[in-house]
Formats: structure tokens, sequence, C-alpha cells
């Protein structure tokens, strides 16, 4: 398990490849000359992804995929099985984001967020883990949250499923050590996604609390994706189990380390600072 992955002339899938994260993935593993099979819930932002990708050195397929449907996930198994064969690298990226607290969020949009963001990897994994053991070697690539370590107010169902992701990733390394698969699970930071723009909101929310929440995504979520992209890579590549992206992540996961109560006190200061600047 300590060799390290060269994706060139390998096969790599992604989810949520349409944008954000997964699209800069998608665009750093073909520089590194990997195969790629793309998944996406939205075909036109994936084609426009995978027509940039698209070369006589390396093969792009594309799959419009919602994680939340098993019989689509299974299928899509298959259709990577006869199109590609082994996989070397799996990365459930795809994810969604629900505003508002707990009180005002419909079970129904809790069940949504959950069902993508957690049992979309549980789902993917399952199917892709028998393609991944015909590989040499690879690599099952979660992508967690910041907000999987440390869980603040008004991101109940978020945290939930990303501390979901954690545990499940966890476990599941410790059942794979000896195996020719490793997994490695990413705690991004502030990327400057569309996620927060395609988030769903709860049905009172007024344009004030809107404008608020969309003028604290803009402060917060900096980083562009490339840049995101490069570093999970590099984690990937030296198959290291936790790969931390950003100064913000790194800034709050020592803090909980030191203060895993407290440290919502800090953040609730900072807050409140940068509320009153």
């Amino acid at each position: 398990m300590t060799q390290p992955l060269d994706f060139k002339g390998r096969t790599a899938v992604i989810t949520g490849a349409g944008s954000g994260i997964g699209a800069a993935l998608a665009a750093a593993l073909a520089a590194r000359g990997a195969h790629l099979a793309l998944a996406d819930i939205n075909e036109e932002r994936l084609n426009a992804v995978a027509d940039a990708l698209k070369s006589n050195e390396i093969k792009v397929t594309t799959h419009k995929v919602d994680v939340a449907d098993k019989d689509q996930i299974t299928a899509f198994a298959k259709t990577v099985d006869a199109e590609h064969g082994a996989v070397h690298a799996l990365f459930n990226n795809a994810g969604v984001a629900l505003g508002g607290t707990f009180d005002r969020v419909t079970d129904d949009d809790f069940e949504w967020l959950i069902d993508i963001n957690f049992y979309g990897v549980v789902r993917m994994t399952r199917a892709f883990l028998p393609l991944m053991k015909q590989a040499d070697a690879a690599q099952l690539v979660n992508i967690s949250s910041i907000f999987g370590i440390v869980a603040p107010a008004g991101q109940t169902a978020y945290s939930s499923a990303k501390f979901a992701v954690r545990g499940f990733s966890n476990a599941l390394m410790h059942e794979l050590e000896g195996t020719s698969i490793g997994v490695t699970t990413v705690h991004p930071g502030g990327v400057n996604t569309q996620i927060a723009e395609d988030a769903k909101k709860p049905a009172d929310m007024t344009e004030a609390e809107l404008k608020a929440v969309q003028k604290m995504a803009k402060e917060g979520l900096v980083m562009p994706p490339p840049e995101a992209a490069e570093i999970i890579l590099r984690g990937v590549e030296r198959r290291r189990p936790r790969v931390l992206v950003g100064r913000d992540a790194h800034t709050l996961a020592i803090m909980e380390r030191v203060f895993p109560i407290k440290y919502w006190d800090f953040i609730k200061k900072k807050v409140a600072r940068r509320q009153a600047d």
C-alpha cells in the first residue's frame, strides 16, 4: 500500500464531474494521462467538461447518473466495466447542500441530502469495488468536508452526511488493509464551487437571510477548484488516508482536535467580528 499511484494510462471514475471540484479533478487527471469515466446528473455541464478534455491519447466517457438512484449506479458500473475495464481510482465527489436550521428543514429535504451525500457514496463504493479489485492498485477517494470534522449550526443535514462519509471511509480503510485498494477521505474547506448557489433553501427563508447566506458563502468559498484538485491528487498519488484542503480546513481540524467541544465558541466569536466589520 506504500507504492505511489501513477494515473497515466489508468482509469478514474468521478461523480459530480460537471462542475466545481469534480470538473477540476477531471482536468487534472486528464493532464496526467488518465482515462476518465465522468458522471453527473446535469448532462449539459458534464458534456461541456468532457468536450474540453477529449483527445486521442485518453479515453473519456460521460454518464448521466443520479447517485441517489441505486439502479442507475448499478447500470453505470456495468457500462464502465464494458467500456473501460478495471478501475484504478473512484472519486465519490457528487454532493448537494441544504440551508437552514434543523427546525426549518423538512424531513423530505433532510433525507434527500443524506441519500445523495452519504448513501450515494455507499452505493458507488459497493458497485465499483469489484472493478477496483481487478486493478493491480486502486484508490477509493471519498469527498467529505471540513464539516465532517466540525459541525456548524445550520448544517445539521450536511454535517450528518459528511461525518457519516468520514466514519464509513475510515472503517472501510481498516477492512481493506493489506489489499491492493486504499482509501482516502478528503476534507475540503472553502472551495469556490456552485454548491452554495445550488443549495436548497427553506421555503420560509427571507430575502435578507438569503443575502446574508450568499455574502458568507462568497467570503468563505475562495479557493479555486483547480488548486483544490491538485492538493487532492497529490494526496491520492501518495495514497494518504486523509487530505485536508485549504488553510481553513487545517485550522479548523487543529481547533477541533485541541478543543473538541469549545471550538464552536471560537467560531462564533470570529463570525461576530466579521459581521461587525
